[in-house]
């Protein structure tokens, strides 16, 4: 770990670009996979690259407490958990629906790691990003930092951006997993309109993350460019939806690489590369870079729904 001002950041092995095997590629297309899996075993890929100029900015301003929101399962919380315990903040998770005991390993970990849960109806957390409701919560919970669901705001794009002086080789496209749109964003951001970045969405009809993906870019940039496209025909499902194809190339893919990928971005991620390949949306020669995103904390939630699945032919 290397100082930076009062508070800590992680070095991150900026040589961990790997070229890899995917189970259908007999092409001439190279894939790489940017291996943000390994940047921490707590706080990894995504989530470390949308945590650090926030964690900086609540040191900056004198903020001890980090307030932030997500669902049972989310790998935002379980990072902004850890980032509390290594960092020094005391952290409050607001979680979408009601509490179950025992605790799934994600709220687990959170609780011990000193985060304070509480938990909303559905119907309420729906305004989490209204900012009369955020005022509510401020003054509720006193002089908190609050960071949106899935870590994605201005600051957040400049640490994705980060990734792209990382990328020692030569590439056509990078790919990245959609969520909440803040790394797709930080990604084009980072490549002001150089190359090609495509987003695969994990949540069924996100469509409506071009706009909330145009609006970041909108706030970083003069012009916002347009080598950029969010691709949803791989979800699944939906969010945290799986089928027994998904899990079948997972599982592939591990014996190809070992590489352990999650079930709910990057593996669907991969999934989407490895199909668009076999139907020729690559020229041949093209290089291709995707981001493991890590996540791999949640296949311990997923491992209840791989076991109820029957085989089935399946295409979303």
């Amino acid at each position: 770990m290397i100082a930076e001002g009062n508070i800590k950041t992680i070095d991150i092995d900026k040589s961990v670009l790997q070229r890899i095997i995917l189970p259908n590629n007999n092409s001439e297309v190279t894939v790489y996979l940017k291996r943000d899996d390994l940047i921490h075993p707590e706080i990894s890929g995504n989530k470390w690259r949308k945590l650090k100029y926030n964690l900086l900015e609540a040191k900056k301003n004198g903020y001890g407490r980090l307030l932030t929101f997500g669902g049972a399962f989310s790998n935002h919380i379980y990072a902004v958990a850890a980032a509390g315990k290594i960092f020094e903040f005391k952290t409050i998770g607001i979680i979408r629906g009601e509490e179950h005991l025992p605790l799934n390993p994600t709220l687990k970990f959170a609780v011990e790691s000193g985060m304070e849960l509480h938990y909303l109806k559905r119907s309420i957390y729906r305004n989490r990003n209204d900012k009369n409701f955020q005022a509510e919560i401020a003054e509720q919970f006193g002089n908190v930092y609050i960071i949106p669901e899935g870590g994605t705001n201005n600051l957040a794009l400049d640490g994705v951006a980060e990734i792209i002086d990382e990328l020692y080789v030569d590439f056509d496209y990078i790919f990245t997993p959609v969520g909440s749109g803040g790394t797709l964003a930080g990604l084009v951001y980072g490549l002001n309109g150089k190359k090609n970045v495509v987003g695969i969405s994990s949540l069924k009809n996100g469509n409506y993350l071009n706009q909330i993906v145009g609006d970041l870019l909108k706030k970083k940039l003069p012009v916002a460019p347009d080598n950029w496209r969010i691709i949803c025909d791989y979800s699944f499902g939906g969010f945290a939806k799986i089928k027994p194809i998904l899990v079948e190339f997972v599982e592939r893919f591990y014996s190809l690489n070992a590489i352990e990928l999650d079930y709910i971005y990057t593996g669907k991620m991969l999934f989407a590369v490895d199909d668009m390949i076999r139907n020729n949306y690559f020229s041949k020669g093209s290089n291709v870079v995707a981001l493991h995103t890590g996540g791999l904390q949640g296949n311990a939630g997923m491992q209840s729904k791989i076991k109820k699945l029957t085989i089935e032919n399946y295409y979303d």
